[in-house]
């Protein structure tokens, strides 16, 4: 007779420190995957606080209601098992895995590997954990293991599955960034093969502040191969029959046992745990679900929408408010924005000044009607002239330069945030990772904002998801995106005139910023030296202005923000020792 398990993994978006929202959409999927006649259903790391949940874990009433909640998604597991990621409170606090059975709380698993890197902090929050619970199903040996639990060989799953683990199940909340799927699905297959045994990988989906998590849950099989894939960016339940066979399936035992022999440093404790009740009688065959992931400026794309979807929704925001000045930029935020919201949800806001070109005006104005959203015109020229008289006396005598040109910027973004006041709508900030790196922007001006949506978006990605942008529906002007960038601050102002052409810039910031390479390392790379030392300068001495700016969502490997934890004071520079008088 086989042993055919049938997991179900609750591909879900929670939103932090909802709990009793949480807690009813893990009850909602509870009943949807007994429905489809699962054994188990697996949710996400931390799936009932929401991912990340930082600081809320230091409340002792955040972490004793969410136990709380515990109790009722434990009550809604009749006739099925349930793996939910919660936080434990057993005189540590832990990141935890509880396995229901049946209405009983059977075993906690607590997360071994606490990654302190990039975005994580989880060293902050959480004890090491050494429990190893084994569940047998059905005649089924199944274990669970949290997240980075699953990237280390001689780890808890080599321990689990030198233990006599057929099925191991991984919960996470992984964030995205760009290319991450590829080796996070090579890395869970080389897990399966090593250990021949069957990997289940739930991942959480949505976005969080400035992270955004993609889904993709997958299932891989001992031999490495895919059995089923879930969406990228969408919720879903993924059901997945196992089929482990008649009799135990040949596992490569050398490989496993020199994993454990690394893995035994970890002093886990093994406990066997058996479980009543067999597979569902009444289930018919399922056809496995094996869902196209993204990939590219579509895969890009699609996570900035819903990061900022979420981000607006999950605060009860209805509307945001965009400062449209013709160029690409404002018309890439627009477009995710209606997107993302509904045309009807988003305002665009001309405000041009004695700079802005009828050009300019006309491709603002064509963008808004492309995509249908509301375009409100704010002339500037009035609070201009008014405030370079209040300065006329302060300013006499000297040259006209940069304090003149940021006075626009200031004055739009006081518009804008007036407007956001009184309607209660958030102001979507336009700047990208280029402007960001290399301060080209104006502090209380156009870097400020509720949310920077191209934060983590180099000058030239911006380019290739406008082109993608319009490849679904064209809604960006073609003259936007040929015509030369430019702040329109001054007459015949161009980008170009302060900062390198983009396509020499980006590629320099993705070395400095993204891969740490010193200015040599970069030189060695075909980089011109003297564009890498200036680059490098202006990358290191805008560390205040980007402290300043709102959170955006995290696309590359390192993003500005909690990626990226530079000083501001800080005398160090790559290019040479700066002066300490």
């Amino acid at each position: 007779m086989e042993r055919v398990l049938r997991v179900a993994l609750a591909q879900v978006n929670p939103i932090v420190g909802d709990l009793d929202g949480n807690a009813r959409l893990i009850k909602d999927r509870i009943k949807e995957a007994r429905d489809k006649g699962a054994d188990v259903v697996c949710f996400p790391e931390l799936a009932l606080t929401g991912y990340p949940p930082e600081d809320l874990v230091l409340k002792p009433s955040f972490v004793r209601d969410n136990l709380k909640q515990l109790e009722s998604v434990v009550a809604a597991t009749a006739g099925i098992s349930a793996v939910v990621g919660f936080v434990d409170d057993d005189g540590e606090i832990f990141n935890a895995a509880a396995f229901i059975h049946n209405k009983e709380l059977k075993a906690v698993y607590h997360k071994v590997f606490l990654p302190n890197y990039g975005v994580f902090d989880e060293e902050r929050y959480f004890a090491v954990g050494h429990r190893c619970p084994i569940f047998e199903l059905a005649g089924v040996r199944i274990a669970v293991s949290i997240c980075e639990d699953c990237w280390y060989p001689a780890g808890p799953m080599a321990w689990q599955v030198d233990h006599g683990a057929e099925v191991l199940i991984n919960i996470n909340g992984s964030p995205f960034h760009a290319g991450k799927r590829v080796e996070r699905e090579k890395m869970v297959a080389e897990r399966a093969v090593d250990y021949g045994a069957f990997v289940a990988y739930v991942n959480t989906v949505g976005g969080q502040d400035e992270l955004v998590f993609d889904g993709n849950s997958v299932v891989f099989g001992p031999r490495g191969e895919m059995l089923a894939h879930a969406s990228s960016f969408a919720e879903e339940l993924l059901l997945c029959d196992i089929n482990a066979g008649a009799v135990p399936f040949h596992r490569p035992l050398e490989k496993i046992r020199h994993e454990a022999e690394g893995a035994a440093r970890l002093e886990l404790e093994v406990t066997e745990v058996a479980l009543e009740g067999a597979p569902s009688s009444k289930r018919g065959a399922i056809e496995h679900r094996m869902a196209e992931p993204l990939e590219g400026a579509a895969e890009i794309y699609t996570a900035v929408v819903l990061g900022i979807h979420d981000y607006v929704h999950k605060q009860n925001f209805k509307k945001v408010l965009i400062g449209m000045s013709g160029g690409v930029d404002s018309a890439l935020t627009a477009a995710v924005a209606a997107d993302a919201l509904g045309p009807e949800n988003v305002i665009g806001v001309r405000m041009p000044s004695r700079h802005t070109s009828a050009e300019s005006l006309d491709d603002a104005g064509a963008v808004a009607e492309a995509l249908g959203i509301q375009l409100l015109d704010f002339p500037i020229e009035p609070a201009h002239h008014g405030l370079e008289e209040v300065l006329t006396d302060t300013f006499k005598g000297t040259k006209p330069g940069i304090a003149e040109e940021n006075i626009q910027p200031r004055i739009r973004m006081t518009i804008l945030h007036a407007l956001s006041n009184k309607l209660g709508y958030i102001v979507l900030s336009t700047g990208n990772k280029s402007e960001l790196a290399t301060g080209y922007g104006t502090l209380y001006g156009d870097i400020a904002g509720g949310f920077a949506v191209l934060k983590d978006l180099t000058k030239t990605t911006v380019y290739e998801l406008c082109r993608y942008r319009n490849s679904l529906s064209h809604v960006i002007p073609d003259r936007v995106i040929t015509k030369p960038p430019s702040a329109e601050l001054k007459p015949d102002q161009r980008d170009s005139d302060s900062l390198p052409p983009y396509e020499k810039l980006d590629p320099i910031l993705q070395g400095y910023i993204e891969q740490d390479l010193s200015p040599e390392e970069l030189v060695s790379a075909g980089h011109d030296p003297a564009t890498v030392a200036r680059v490098i300068e202006l990358v290191d001495r805008s560390e205040y202005k980007r402290r300043q700016a709102p959170p955006g969502v995290k696309i590359t490997p390192r993003a500005f923000g909690r990626d990226r934890r530079m000083p501001i004071v800080n005398r160090y520079s790559p290019n040479g020792a700066r002066s300490s008088t």
